[in-house]
């Protein structure tokens, strides 16, 4: 939720905003369908390109992909054990088969693909000028306001959380495996909860005394130039032709 790769100075970071979002959401879909490895391995190494281009920090980049890998290694604990095929070797009781391994694998490629196309092109974009980029691109307007909002609050409720988590260790609270921590880790989400609540209808209200209309406006305008149609030429074609690839299944 934080916009630190905004800020940076890269060709990648000057593009229309517009042009990231149509190159991600095509080149997601791709990576989500594809299942032959070859193909994964240049979606891999094209969102990798995409990354140097848009001169992500090193890591920054770590940091933004470890949650995501965590995931992936805790995927790597079972499906190899349990996906039905060609048995590898055998561990103890369990047995480890091809098709789960190459199955790990391509779960492992697809994700870090997209997450590092996501990370070169939309995390390069500041919060408001993305959403209103998809806002011209048709997105619906209440998944626009949606995003705006969850932007925005998400950072007063965290806030509000910790207040929460210190006021009870001013109380002495301290938690373990017991009853008493349950119930009391329960009221605070409840509490954080109706605290959510009320802000929602405190900013609601606020909102129609100002008038507002469900209209989105914005500062800045998005213009497409040279650079920003030839980006997209060459990321939409590089996209179709590892789709061609995928699709008439050849090497």
């Amino acid at each position: 939720m934080f916009e630190e790769l905004s800020n940076g100075d890269s060709f990648i970071r000057h593009l229309d905003p517009r042009v990231k979002i149509a190159v991600v959401f095509f080149f997601s879909i791709l990576a989500a369908v594809a299942v032959r490895m070859h193909v994964l391995l240049w979606l891999l190494s094209l969102g990798i390109l995409i990354v140097v281009l848009a001169r992500v920090p090193l890591p920054e980049l770590f940091r933004r992909l470890i949650p995501v890998n965590l995931l992936i290694a805790f995927l790597w604990l079972f499906l190899p054990f349990t996906f039905a095929g060609e048995p590898m070797f055998s561990v103890g009781a369990l047995t480890v088969t091809r098709e789960g391994v190459l199955y790990a694998a391509r779960i492992s490629i697809k994700s870090n693909a997209m997450m590092l196309m996501l990370i070169a092109l939309v995390a390069s974009t500041p919060i408001f000028t993305l959403g209103h980029a998809m806002h011209e691109l048709g997105v619906p307007q209440k998944i626009v306001h949606l995003f705006f909002f969850t932007y925005r609050y998400i950072h007063v409720m965290h806030r509000e959380y910790v207040r929460l988590v210190n006021s009870m260790k001013i109380r002495g609270f301290t938690p373990g495996n017991n009853l008493h921590t349950y119930r009391t880790i329960s009221y605070m989400v409840g509490m954080l909860l109706v605290k959510s609540f009320d802000r929602a209808q405190r900013v609601h209200n606020a909102m129609l005394c100002r008038g507002f209309e469900g209209n989105l406006y914005s500062l800045s305008t998005f213009s497409l130039n040279g650079r920003d149609v030839v980006s997209l030429i060459l990321m939409i074609t590089a996209v179709i032709i590892l789709g061609v690839l995928e699709w008439k299944k050849t090497i």
